[in-house]
């Protein structure tokens, strides 16, 4: 198995348990505070704060500026360790400094972030806030010690380390249940409930971070503080994170008027934490397929550049983006069928699991692009380019704001979230469109017209591919059936649905005689037990 599989196979299934355990988090955590309810939506917002910096710290110079420098820096004679102990020891202080500014001004960014909510319901996100906030520095820390782990070929820690923080979620948030049941209302919650519910997700992160030190033996890496920071080539990161810096703000910001509108929705509608439920299952397919496809390729990527092998980079984009575009696809066709049984998990009535699955329907529209994009902008960066990705972003970031703008004037309350996520969805594709027009430009064509007759042929099996499986969730009761009343029937449902889809599928690909299929197969069963 070549280097790339290999890793792509290893996070390729650590993301599998990731997220399978991260859905078992989250279906804990609704029965705890309910899908629709005031507190279920006040500590949505408050643990989403700690993850908007954390976007701002990991995409905006973690992927887009130090794997590449860090694979350079392994050239150096020590092998990259003095560039890296200075590198770890300045992002150190940074983190612990804009952590402690967000837990000082935890109000005013609840007030931001949800401007609509009533006065009780602001004192809550406020205090779950107080909570969460101190997970900027441990997502920091595990984003730039597992970064650096990916820049030395050590890919496994990064993606398997969630799952630990998953299982002390999950059994904190058993202990609450055990101890308080259902708690959604604003008037049942006390100190003790908001420090046992928001304290036990930021132990999560704290253990998820401290478990990457375990594997820093494998990089061959001997840190130390190093408070010289002279010769880490700031000026040159600066110029290169600047751009994207801005792109990622650009992001927040889009993401801030989405969640200010959403904040008015009344909670008996999909509102902030439907929408964030609903875009964890939009990631379980882009996490799986295009993060462990596309993570590897990133490094071979930088290190063929670096190299000056600039057709095998060419050759390596589209054959990454076929490949992540087959599954990409299946998986899109699949969760679309499946929809109202997979929001079934993450709710507590099969109303609200059909209210929710218009918003996760709305989001899939932008899978295939996302999926792309994740390959297109990250070759970006590897030619060290930040200033292109940061305008196709920026188009981006306007369709998300002007979008969420008419939905809030046109749509009602009830499918507001939706609306939202369409026009999140909308604007990825337009977003894509541009980011390969521009690639291809900067490196003289990438192959690009090879790529839509794949693409294509993927899309002309999704049809028949979904149609069967919505087929076989009305034959097995549609929304009244057994697949919507529970959450382990509407896991059950929808592998089941999401089986039957795939088979379609597979089978329709290969009536059409897809070159593709084969290696891609070649792939899946490098997952299989007793493979390599």
């Amino acid at each position: 198995m070549s280097g790339v599989a290999r890793a792509s196979v290893l996070l390729g299934a650590g993301t599998v348990v990731s997220r399978l355990t991260g859905f078992l988090r989250t279906v804990v955590l609704v029965s705890a505070i309910g899908a629709t309810t005031e507190a279920g939506n006040a500590f949505a917002i408050a643990n989403q704060l700690p993850n908007n910096i954390y976007a701002i710290i990991q995409a905006g110079l973690l992927t887009a500026v130090v794997v590449p420098q860090i694979v350079k820096a392994a050239r150096h004679d020590d092998g990259g360790s003095a560039f890296v102990s200075k590198l770890l020891t300045l992002g150190t202080v940074v983190l612990l400094a804009v952590t402690a500014v967000a837990v000082v001004i935890a109000p005013l960014l609840v007030q931001l972030y949800a401007p609509r909510f009533p006065p009780d319901q602001q004192a809550l996100a406020t205090a779950f806030a107080y909570w969460c906030l101190p997970q900027i520095l441990f997502y920091g820390l595990y984003a730039l010690f597992g970064e650096t782990l990916n820049a030395r070929r050590v890919f496994g820690p990064f993606t398997w380390a969630p799952i630990v923080n998953n299982l002390v979620s999950i059994t904190g948030f058993a202990i609450f249940i055990a101890l308080f049941g259902l708690t959604g209302s604003l008037e049942a919650w006390t100190p003790s409930k908001v420090a046992l519910l928001a304290g036990t997700a930021t132990l999560g992160i704290v253990v998820q971070a401290a478990i990457l030190f375990f594997f820093w033996r494998r990089t061959g890496l001997h840190i130390r503080p190093d408070f010289r920071w002279r010769g880490v080539g700031l000026r040159h990161i600066g110029r290169l994170a600047g751009w994207t810096f801005l792109m990622v703000i650009a992001g927040q910001l889009a993401g801030l008027v989405q969640s200010q509108i959403l904040s008015e929705v009344s909670k008996e509608f999909p509102g902030v934490f439907v929408s964030q439920n609903a875009w964890l299952l939009f990631m379980l397919p882009y996490s799986i397929i295009a993060v462990s496809i596309g993570t590897p390729y990133f490094t071979q990527l930088s290190e063929r550049a670096a190299a000056g092998r600039h057709d095998e980079v060419k050759a390596d984009v589209g054959r990454s983006a076929r490949t992540v575009g087959l599954f990409i696809v299946a998986a899109t066709a699949a969760l679309a069928a499946a929809a109202i049984p997979a929001s079934r998990i993450f709710t507590n009535s099969t109303q609200e699991a059909v209210d929710a699955a218009l918003v996760l329907v709305c989001f899939l529209a932008g899978l295939l692009p996302l999926s792309v994009l994740f390959i297109v902008q990250r070759t970006f960066y590897i030619y060290n380019e930040t200033r292109l990705p940061f305008f196709f972003t920026l188009v981006q970031c306007a369709l998300v704001v002007i979008t969420a703008l008419l939905a809030s004037w046109l749509v009602p309350n009830e499918f507001l979230a939706a609306g939202i996520a369409l026009g999140q969805s909308l604007a990825g594709i337009v977003q894509m469109v541009l980011a390969v027009i521009l690639l291809d430009r900067k490196l003289g064509g990438i192959g690009v017209r090879s790529w839509w007759p794949s693409f294509g042929r993927y899309i002309l099996a999704a049809i028949p591919a979904g149609l069967a499986g919505w087929s076989v969730f009305l034959l097995l009761g549609g929304a009244d059936g057994w697949t919507v009343s529970d959450k382990f029937f509407g896991a059950l449902g929808a592998a089941i649905i999401g089986t039957a889809s795939l088979i379609v599928y597979l089978g329709v690909l290969a009536l059409l005689r897809a070159p593709e299929l084969k290696p891609a197969l070649a792939l899946v069963q490098r997952f299989l037990p007793g493979r390599r």
